[in-house]
């Protein structure tokens, strides 16, 4: 099983990918339709400069505290429509909740494979 296998070590196109992910986050106000207010828009903003800088730390310096907080980023991305009011109100909810567990499920596995590591093996590995 070589998909096994592959997910057991933190690879660099994990960190990659939240680099790729806090961009569209951060761009979701203005290509997706609906949102309807500024907060909204800020909180989505936000999120995704923390998912992106998070994700470039991960490159820089792999440390366990940055997996979690990037798991707290999607979790909160996903709850955002229910906080904000804006669930029901079409496909930035969507999108939203989408990128959030994507972020939940790539932070879970980072978090999984680094689990039983040492702070000098984190600091080796993949740098």
């Amino acid at each position: 099983m070589v998909g096994a296998t592959y997910l057991r070590e933190h690879r660099t196109w994990e960190d990659w990918a939240m680099i790729v992910l806090g961009l569209v986050i951060g761009l979701t106000p203005w290509f997706v339709a609906g949102a309807t207010n500024e907060l909204i828009a800020l909180n989505a903003v936000v999120v995704g400069i923390l998912v992106l800088a998070l994700g470039v730390f991960e490159l820089v310096d792999l440390r366990r505290w940055e997996e979690v907080a990037l798991f707290a980023c999607g979790l909160w991305l996903m709850v955002s429509p229910m906080v904000y009011g804006y669930a029901g109100a079409g496909a930035l909810a969507t999108w939203h909740v989408v990128l959030g567990a994507i972020v939940v499920v790539l932070a879970a596995i980072e978090i999984w494979q680094d689990w039983s590591l040492s702070r000098d093996d984190l600091a080796k590995r993949g740098r």
